[in-house]
C-alpha cells in the first residue's frame, strides 16, 4: 500500500509540481478487509509549504456523527479516545507526506467513511482539495450453518433439507451435494441457493446417503452435512407397532399398579377400622353384686323367701295341699292362710334359735328352687329380669 503514494511523490517532484496548491490523494475510494485482519487505508498530500502540517482522521457511520479518532498537530500524533485507540495509527511519519492509517483486527462495526483532511500554513487550499475519503467494509465469514431435515424420509414421500447460516456479510449463498455413496451435485429449482433450501421429491432407497451443504461468501466459507436414510413403508409400520405396543404395555402395568395399591390401601383401612372397634368395645363396666350370686337369682329377683331381711335359711315342714290360699307377695313377705272365723292371725315368725348358728351355704351350691306351677298356685306374681350381654351392660 505504501508503494502507491511514494511512487506518486516522486513523480510530482520529476515534473516539478513544487508550486502546486495544497492537495489530499487517495489510493483507492474503496477498502475491503476480513474479519480479525488488518486494513490499511492508503492518503498521502502534496504542497508547496515545508512546514508541519494539521491532520486530522474523521469516521462517519450512519447511525452517528463523525468523530475524530487520530490527529497529528505540532509535530504530536493523538489517538483519541473510541474504540479503535488501541488498534489505529499512522502507518509511515507524517513528514514524509504519506499520511496512510492502519487499522488492527478489524471488526464489523469499523465499517464506515473515513475522512482525512490536510492544512499546512502559508499554504494555498483549493474547496475541497485538502480532504480525502475512503470507505472500508469489514466482510464477516459465514458462521458454521445448521442442517436439517423436515419431513418423513420413507419411500415415495417428500422432504426438504434446510442450511442457514447465522453470520456473515455479505449475505451467503448455499451449494448442496451428496457426497456418498455417490457424489451428486444439484441445481434449482430443486435447490434455492439463498435460502439454502434442498427439495427431494419421491424419495427412494438410492437417495439415501451423506449430503453436506457449503455457505460462502467474499470473507469464506462454512459448512455442515447430514445423513438421510430412506426406508420403507413396512419399516415404518413395524416401528409404529412396536411403539403402540410399548405404550399399551406401559398403560397395562400403571393400571395394576394402581389397583393393587388400591387393594392395599383398603385393606389397611379395614384393620384400622377394626382395630378402632375393638378398643371401643375393650373396657366392660362392672359386673353388678347382684348377679355375681346365679344361685340367688331364682329367690330374691322374684321377690321370694329369702328376700325377707334377717330370715335364715331353716328347712321348713312340708305343707298340706289345702294350704292353697297361702299367698306370696311380691315385697318378699309371706302373710300365711287367712284367718278362719274371723279369728287372729297366728304368729308365723320363726322361733329363736337357742342352738348352734346353722352355717352358710356354700354359694356354689344353689339352693333347690320351687316349680313354677307351685309358685303360681301360691299367688307370686312373675317378674322378668334383664339379660346381661357380654360386656355386662343390660338388654
Amino acid at each position: 500500500m505504501g508503494a502507491l503514494p511514494r511512487a506518486a511523490l516522486a513523480l510530482a517532484a520529476l515534473l516539478g509540481v513544487s508550486s502546486a496548491v495544497l492537495e489530499v490523494h487517495v489510493g483507492t475510494s474503496s477498502v475491503f478487509s476480513v474479519e480479525g485482519q488488518q486494513a490499511v487505508l492508503p492518503a498521502w498530500y502534496t504542497s508547496r509549504s515545508q512546514k508541519k502540517p494539521y491532520v486530522t482522521w474523521l469516521l462517519d457511520k450512519e447511525d452517528a456523527d463523525p468523530f475524530q479518532i487520530l490527529t497529528y498537530l505540532d509535530g504530536a500524533v493523538k489517538v483519541e479516545e473510541t474504540e479503535l485507540k488501541p488498534r489505529v495509527g499512522f502507518l509511515y511519519p507524517v513528514l514524509t507526506h504519506n499520511i496512510s492509517v492502519f487499522i488492527n483486527a478489524t471488526r464489523e462495526h469499523d465499517s464506515g467513511q473515513y475522512m482525512c483532511t490536510v492544512n499546512v500554513l502559508d499554504d494555498v487550499t483549493s474547496m475541497g482539495k485538502n480532504v480525502g475519503v475512503i470507505n472500508l467494509t469489514v466482510l464477516v465469514p459465514p458462521a458454521t450453518p445448521t442442517c436439517q431435515l423436515r419431513g418423513n424420509p420413507a419411500v415415495g414421500a417428500n422432504v426438504t433439507l434446510s442450511c442457514a447460516s447465522e453470520k456473515g456479510k455479505p449475505s451467503p449463498v448455499y451449494q448442496w451435494e451428496r457426497k456418498t455413496p455417490s457424489p451428486q451435485v444439484f441445481f434449482p429449482p430443486a435447490q434455492d441457493q439463498d435460502r439454502g433450501t434442498l427439495r427431494l421429491t419421491n424419495l427412494s432407497l438410492a437417495m439415501s446417503g451423506l449430503y453436506v451443504c457449503v455457505a460462502k461468501n467474499r470473507a469464506g466459507s462454512a459448512k455442515c452435512d447430514i445423513v438421510l436414510e430412506v426406508h420403507s413403508t413396512s419399516t415404518t409400520a413395524v416401528i409404529a407397532g412396536a411403539v403402540l405396543g410399548s405404550l399399551g404395555a406401559l398403560a397395562t402395568i400403571v393400571f395394576f399398579a394402581r389397583r393393587v395399591v388400591g387393594y392395599r390401601r383398603k385393606k389397611r383401612d379395614g384393620q384400622e377400622e377394626a382395630a378402632n372397634e375393638i378398643k371401643e368395645d375393650a373396657v366392660a363396666p362392672k359386673t353388678p353384686s347382684w348377679a355375681r350370686n346365679p344361685a340367688s337369682d331364682t329367690i330374691s329377683k322374684t321377690s321370694t323367701l329369702s328376700s325377707i331381711p334377717g330370715a335364715r335359711e331353716k328347712s321348713y315342714g312340708t305343707r298340706p295341699p289345702s294350704d292353697t290360699a297361702s299367698i306370696l307377695t311380691a315385697t318378699g313377705s309371706y302373710r300365711g292362710p287367712p284367718p278362719r272365723g274371723g279369728g287372729r292371725t297366728p304368729n308365723l315368725s320363726p322361733p329363736p334359735l337357742t342352738g348352734p348358728p346353722l352355717r352358710r351355704q356354700d354359694p356354689a351350691a344353689p339352693p333347690a328352687s320351687l316349680p313354677p306351677s307351685s309358685l303360681t298356685r301360691a299367688g307370686a306374681v312373675p317378674v322378668m329380669v334383664p339379660a346381661q350381654s357380654r360386656a355386662g351392660s343390660l338388654v
